[in-house]
């Protein structure tokens, strides 16, 4: 008998997150787990879900900062369902402009998870990616922007269809490193940690879609970075115009292509539409 289809939503206990989870859960076709850093969070979230919406996704626990999290989950999900048919990687973090911690501990904080947490979540889960699965990493237009703000020769390189992880990895501890020395500007970067760490998440995309193409070919599985867009939450603020599902719209739609679509892949993905980067 065929394990039944799972769908993973990191940091799904609120904003963009919860709206993700809400919506795969009336549209995706199998179990929807909400994963949280904090458990009580993450159960109360489940319950709200029950109770407002009557849907009902599941919990596990996962803090995509600590690794042991990360393979507890992977170890759940290999002996439950023998794999995963959607990823969704929205968990990140990002300063309010008024903090008064210094950029470099913002750098290293924000980089620690957007970036280096989302690669450990994908270097430990992508290899359960079932046929057909997909892959969603939630980026951001800021990345954009932050790329335009970089030395022309760290765009080209960010650009580049040859760079590897190991020197997209570098790069982001360069950023974190000329930040605490304060000389980040000077070395080609943005004043953003957030932005940077959001290029980090767009050009990892597109990295890991190139990897999926030549080493499981032909198994219909799809990667992408995306922009929910500027959304009304704890992290963007309530000017913002977007409501959460609203912002969950092009996430949740790259997460149910259909089993037959070739395309978007590798791609930055805002309003369903594929951006050029």
């Amino acid at each position: 008998m065929a394990s039944p289809r799972v769908a993973i939503v990191t940091g799904g206990n609120k904003g963009i997150g919860l709206s993700i989870v809400k919506s795969l859960c009336k549209q995706f076709q199998g179990d929807v787990y909400l994963t949280a850093r904090d458990p009580k969070l993450g159960e109360e979230a489940v319950s709200a879900l029950k109770e407002k919406e009557r849907v009902s996704p599941l919990f596990h626990q996962l803090d995509i900062t600590d690794l042991q999290s990360i393979r507890a989950l992977r170890g759940f999900l290999k002996d439950t369902y023998g794999g995963i048919d959607v990823l969704v990687n929205n968990a990140g973090i990002a300063f309010k402009v008024a903090d008064t911690a210094p950029f470099g501990t913002q750098a290293e904080v924000t980089m620690k998870t957007n970036f280096l947490g989302t690669r450990d979540i994908c270097n430990e889960l992508l290899p359960l990616m079932k046929p057909n699965g997909r892959v969603v990493n939630v980026s951001s237009m800021v990345s954009s922007s932050a790329l335009g703000r970089c030395s022309p020769e760290l765009q080209q390189t960010f650009r580049s269809d040859a760079i590897t992880e190991d020197e997209l990895v570098k790069l982001m501890e360069k950023f974190v490193e000329d930040a605490k020395k304060g000389v980040h500007q000077q070395e080609g970067w943005p004043n953003t940690a957030y932005g940077v760490s959001k290029i980090g998440v767009t050009v990892l995309s597109r990295i890991q879609a190139r990897l999926l193409d030549e080493k499981r070919k032909g198994e219909g599985i799809l990667l992408n970075a995306c922009c929910p867009g500027w959304v009304k939450t704890d992290m963007a603020g309530p000017n913002a115009p977007k409501s959460p599902d609203e912002g969950a719209e092009t996430p949740v739609y790259l997460a149910l292509l259909p089993p037959n679509a070739v395309s978007p892949h590798g791609q930055h993905v805002s309003e369903k539409k594929v951006v050029k980067w």
